[in-house]
């Protein structure tokens, strides 16, 4: 049986590649393509790991394959040449004890030495060097974000890789040794140095770093956070993940928080709770305080139907653009709100809603339906005012409609009035 012949590397200037760029690049023996790269498979060496074999996988369900680096005559982003006599020889899965590229560090979490500031594996930079290929960097980038998410083509419009603010690789030589025990690999990346301390980073960009992890990884996150910063960031994050997190403290760290909080901001929290469990955290505070945050549960709980008003302005979808502009101060006089107009049909059905100023800008000869938003954020008739208040701070409108059952119109609530209602005046 004829024996493989080892294809050594000509010498020659590093060439960088991108993990994302290869995968899925055809395989191709004599002409032919035999496959697609599915993975690479990496040795912990020494400063930097290097790139062994990879993985192929083929069509009509054949075996996959694991290509010895040795065997690569020609590595391009989208293809892949190999020199091999015996395919069979080489019909194999990655064993269990492999590091994939892919597998085990592509879209997983960054911690740094302290459990800490946490960002995500967009992409996995390589370079050959020396005739071995060897990974240098993970990318936590804008640019390899969008790559990951198939968009490549816009990175060097919204976010260009040579853009200095766009600093999102790590280099290997920062990366703690993954664990020999692969199998075990729970999928956090760890970093060597502290790359960023908490303290630096925003209650706004933490919560969202928190709603992307999962319950172990959100826990010890948040632990680490000063009463102050854990305060803020608890109310920047979604009612389901603040559920989460409030579970797993004790009722004393609760109490803590719940101190260093607004009775207004307590009261988001408590709203998020199953009422027993709020019940014995408000007995835990003083009375006076407990009080105040009881009183505007309550309150944010009321419906918003309550509040609406009927002094708006209604048009028919045929409605021409000129007369509503024509005759706008006699048509907005005794309006409760008059910076949207709402376009409906004989039975009040919502079909539209146009903004004052596009209705300003628009052709005087266009009709309301030609130019009204069709896609209308409302509210109905059981949301609460809590809910208004969430609907309203996630969108920055300055009036929501209210619908019924049969999305008609019954009404608009105007931000101010939900902002007088709630806790805003308490405090």
């Amino acid at each position: 049986m004829p024996t493989d012949t080892i294809h050594t590397k000509p010498q020659r200037a590093d060439r960088k590649f991108l993990l994302s760029e290869m995968l899925g690049a055809k395989v191709i023996l004599r002409e032919k393509k035999i496959g697609s790269l599915s993975d690479l498979m990496i040795v912990e060496t020494g400063k930097l790991p290097e790139v062994r074999n990879f993985v192929i996988t083929r069509p009509f369900g054949d075996p996959p394959l694991l290509i010895p680096w040795e065997r690569m005559v020609t590595l391009e982003p989208q293809q892949l040449v190999i020199d091999v006599d015996d395919l069979k020889k080489l019909e194999n899965s990655p064993p269990e004890d492999a590091i994939l590229l892919r597998d085990h560090i592509l879209d997983k979490k960054v911690l740094d030495t302290e459990d800490a500031e946490v960002e995500v594996v967009y992409d996995i930079r390589l370079v050959e060097r020396n005739a071995k290929l060897y990974v240098t960097e993970v990318d936590t980038s804008k640019s390899a974000r969008l790559r990951r998410l198939g968009f490549g083509f816009l990175s060097g419009v919204l976010a260009p890789r040579e853009d200095p603010k766009d600093s999102g690789s790590i280099s290997w030589m920062y990366i703690q040794p993954l664990p020999s025990n692969i199998s075990s690999f729970k999928g956090d990346v760890k970093l060597k140095i502290l790359k960023e301390t908490l303290a630096e980073i925003h209650p706004v960009d933490l919560a969202d770093i928190l709603e992307e992890l999962d319950h172990d990884q959100r826990v010890m996150v948040f632990s680490s956070l000063d009463h102050e910063q854990a305060s803020d960031t608890l109310e920047e994050i979604e009612p389901n993940v603040q559920r989460d997190i409030i579970s797993s403290l004790t009722k004393e760290n609760v109490v803590r928080l719940i101190n260093d909080m607004t009775p207004g901001q307590a009261a988001d929290i408590l709203a998020v709770l199953p009422s027993s469990e709020a019940q014995v955290i408000l007995e835990a505070l003083n009375a006076e305080t407990a009080k105040k945050i009881q009183s505007i549960v309550s309150k944010q709980e009321e419906k918003v139907i309550h509040y609406t008003t009927q002094k708006i302005l209604k048009f028919s979808p045929e409605t021409i653009v000129e007369y509503v502009q024509n005759d706008y101060p006699r048509h907005a006089r005794d309006k409760d709100v008059i910076m949207y107009i709402y376009v409906v049909d004989a039975q009040d059905t919502l079909l539209g809603v146009i903004d004052l100023k596009e209705l300003l800008q628009a052709d005087d000869r266009a009709l309301l339906k030609d130019i009204m938003v069709e896609n209308v954020i409302s509210l109905n008739t059981e949301s609460t005012l809590k809910e208004a208040s969430r609907s309203f701070a996630r969108y920055d409108f300055r009036a929501l409609p209210v619908t019924d059952e049969k999305n008609r119109l019954v009404g608009v609530i105007p931000y101010r009035d939900v902002m007088n209602l709630t806790h805003h005046f308490l405090e």
